[in-house]
């Protein structure tokens, strides 16, 4: 069952975002087999938010537990707030899951 992971980073660490950009993207790299969609958060404008979302292929909470601490922005203390919740495929790259 699939999750989704929402991320929020702490205040005034877009240097701390961009500093650790390659290695994170080097991660996602390395597990894109359990990525079915991830990116960060853009606000209208198109500039950084401050976080990202994550839609893992995992079987337990425990597992996105363990892929998001693993991720570079979270070694480094980036973010002030992770929300991890159980998501249904309903539909995926235009297809019916069902």
């Amino acid at each position: 069952m699939p999750f989704m992971i929402e991320t929020w980073d702490k205040p005034n660490r877009q240097e701390l975002r961009q500093q650790t950009r390659a290695e994170h993207l080097a991660y996602l790299d390395v597990h894109a087999a359990k990525l079915l969609a991830c990116g960060a958060k853009l606000n209208d404008d198109g500039s950084d938010a401050g976080g990202g979302i994550y839609i893992v292929d995992v079987d337990t909470r425990a597992e996105a537990e363990r892929f998001i601490a693993a991720d570079p922005f979270s070694q480094v203390g980036l973010f002030r707030e992770v929300r991890i919740t159980r998501w249904r495929k309903a539909y995926l790259a235009g297809e019916c899951c069902l």
